[in-house]
């Protein structure tokens, strides 16, 4: 063979090859076992075995590790997607369960030169990066109580001033607005604008085991017009495309929590194929459902409905009206408002529930649905399912979280010029031999 066919037959394989696993930045995500511990914010936590420093670089292909715990039953939104006071967003839905199923996930970034290291939430509801501030108010118990930044301790830091304010379900969050370089895996230097928070009213921040938020969603939805962190990261060529996935391991006894992957997605994750699903409203990552089933004799969405995969939320949310009837299907037993008691001894028995996305059928069986949590040898038992209905023009709709998140990896895809945004879900492997 001449030597020019053979450089053409190259050159067209290399064309046909799936570039998923090109120039990723792993970030392993680590699981703190907090325990009984969860609910008392003055005790310290674990500290994750092994864990590169942040700021060192990536080692070849092999991956750097940022911690991640899983803690509370906690919605960091959606937020309005009518228009709003500029600088301010709201979010209806920020809770904590009073019975901290630990199913919240999160890990570590860096900030400022040298970096300070905070532990936030990889949130696709939202779209702005904030924690709190060594200038807060006095008063603001939730902000003496985590990590603060400060902008004293930092060479790279630029202030900017500008005010903002988050307005969430059970309280308030404001600060201003600071620019500083960005630690996050294997990725220095990335110069982003976020919030320096200056007051945190809610009793959920001051539990929290996060000190704040990394969001993931579309610029839309950046409170003051932020350019968003994964932007910021391909704009200054830190990231080849604006591609990441969620891969969430759902044993809670083990310390991997799962992995982040920014630039693409891993196919050793997932069971293939991915099914891609197009992005109906490019602010959160919202799709089209065709309907919902639970095992034969119910059907929710009949009519087709929105949904939107939400990392930052821990359980499935829906209508008040169908989560009802869901969680009647089910066997629930209403405790609180919100909260179904479900009968452990029951799980073998009760039906799948079903989800049709993208013409493809995925379903969750009680194992994936209901929350076990052992508290004192006592094991309890909880619906994955929560009633929140969002008003129009944004909702109705129903919120895909974490209790979805770590049954299937979801690959969330910005798009280019020329195809728009979308999300391909898969199973996980998690569990298969």
């Amino acid at each position: 063979m001449s030597p020019l066919p053979t450089l053409l037959l190259w050159w067209l394989l290399l064309l046909t090859v799936e570039p998923a696993s090109a120039s990723l930045i792993r970030i392993p995500l680590r699981r703190v076992h907090t325990g009984h511990r969860t609910l008392n914010p003055l005790r310290g936590w674990g500290k994750p075995a092994a864990t590169p420093a942040l700021g060192a670089p990536s080692p070849g292909d092999k991956p750097t590790f940022i911690p991640l715990s899983n803690y509370m039953n906690v919605s960091l939104s959606p937020r309005e997607s009518s228009p709003s006071p500029p600088l301010k967003k709201s979010n209806p839905s920020f809770t904590l369960s009073p019975f901290d199923p630990q199913v919240q996930y999160y890990g570590q970034i860096g900030l400022g030169t040298p970096p300070q290291n905070f532990s936030v939430v990889f949130d696709t509801g939202s779209s702005n990066l904030w924690v709190p501030s060594i200038r807060c108010h006095f008063f603001s118990l939730p902000c003496w109580l985590h990590h603060r930044f400060n902008p004293k301790a930092s060479s790279s830091f630029q202030p900017n001033g500008t005010k903002f304010a988050i307005q969430y379900g059970t309280g308030r969050l404001a600060g201003i607005l600071s620019e500083d370089k960005l630690t996050i895996g294997g990725i220095m230097n990335a110069s982003v604008i976020f919030g320096e928070a200056l007051w945190e009213s809610s009793l959920v921040f001051t539990l929290a085991r996060f000190d704040g938020v990394l969001g993931l969603a579309f610029p839309v939805l950046a409170v003051g017009g932020v350019r968003p962190p994964l932007d910021v990261l391909v704009d200054q060529g830190l990231l080849d495309k604006p591609v990441f996935s969620f891969y969430l391991n759902r044993d809670p006894e083990a310390a991997d929590g799962g992995e982040l992957v920014l630039g693409g997605y891993d196919p050793a994750h997932y069971i293939p194929p991915l099914t891609f699903v197009p992005v109906t409203i490019p602010a959160y990552w919202q799709i089209h459902m065709g309907r919902m089933k639970v095992g034969t004799g119910l059907t929710l969405c009949a009519q087709g409905c929105a949904a939107i995969l939400d990392t930052g939320t821990s359980l499935i949310t829906g209508p008040t009206e169908e989560i009802q009837a869901l969680n009647k299907a089910i066997g629930g037993i209403s405790l609180l408002v919100g909260v179904y008691l479900i009968q452990c001894e029951t799980i073998p028995r009760l039906p799948p529930v079903s989800f049709l996305l993208g013409g493809v059928w995925f379903n969750l069986t009680a194992q994936d649905y209901v929350i076990q949590s052992v508290r004192g040898g006592f094991r309890l038992c909880l619906s994955g399912f929560q009633a929140l209905d969002m008003p129009s023009p944004a909702g109705p709709l129903w919120i895909l979280g974490d209790v979805f998140l770590r049954t299937y990896v979801a690959v969330f895809d910005r798009g280019n010029l020329t195809s728009g945004a979308r999300v391909g879900l898969a199973r996980s492997r998690f569990g298969e031999t």
